[in-house]
């Protein structure tokens, strides 16, 4: 079921990747741009939680939400009270962000300060999960959790389903950025006594913390820690 369609004017494909759209095209920092696939599937992949903007009659807004890839599609979900919900589903145009910081970038004077970071936005409109692929799409939700607990824990009954609205967002109008490396010094600064570089930063998974000791904990528990199971990680 399909909203609604975008209204941004397609650009031509060219051999080498580029903006698929005008609005979608990176105007600021233009070389960190990134419009590969693989590259904005590997950011999507490695997010938890993504931010939805989109206009309805009370204004503008920007809603943090669970997110997960499956193919050509990011999908959303959430009680059917939600107004985010509900106006993605009606075919408003949306925007939605993702955000990686890899580290804090000190340079030698104050307004040449960065980070590293990997970001994607990706525009479009919803199309609304139904059937027996909501709930398959739902099993997709708690295999990104953590891969194989699918198969264990019980899955959302008819009642659950219906008070969950799934949607997706087609991934074909999008744009990546990209910083690595350190800092841009002015060459003037560059003999200032002043520290420089990068503090790293990352995600990183602690101990888990039981619930209920008796169970024993499967594979995807013990290895939780190591960040084997971790989205966007080999395991």
């Amino acid at each position: 079921m399909l909203a609604g369609k975008s209204s941004s004017k397609r650009l031509p494909v060219n051999e080498k990747p580029g903006p698929l759209s005008n609005r979608a095209r990176v105007r600021r920092e233009p070389e960190r741009a990134r419009y590969e696939r693989a590259v904005l599937d590997a950011i999507v992949d490695a997010a938890y939680f993504c931010h939805i903007a989109f206009t309805d009659v009370r204004g503008t807004h920007c809603i943090p939400t669970a997110c997960w890839r499956q193919g050509d599609y990011l999908y959303v979900h959430g009680s059917n009270g939600s107004q985010m919900l509900k106006a993605a589903a009606d075919g408003t145009q949306v925007c939605v962000t993702i955000t990686h910081i890899d580290g804090l970038v000190l340079a030698r004077s104050a307004f040449n300060h960065s980070m590293n970071y990997r970001t994607a936005v990706i525009y479009g409109v919803c199309e609304v999960v139904e059937g027996e692929h909501k709930a398959e799409s739902l099993d997709a939700l708690v295999e990104k959790i953590a891969r194989g607990r699918s198969h264990e824990a019980r899955r959302a009954n008819a009642k659950e389903l219906a008070a969950t609205t799934v949607l997706r967002v087609l991934l074909d109008e999008y744009s990546c950025k990209v910083r690595t490396g350190g800092p841009n010094d002015d060459e003037a600064d560059l003999d200032r006594p002043v520290w420089a570089g990068v503090l790293p930063l990352e995600l990183v998974p602690k101990a888990p913390e039981a619930h209920d000791a008796r169970v024993e904990a499967p594979s995807y528990v013990t290895e939780w820690e190591s960040g084997a199971s971790m989205p966007g990680r080999a395991g």
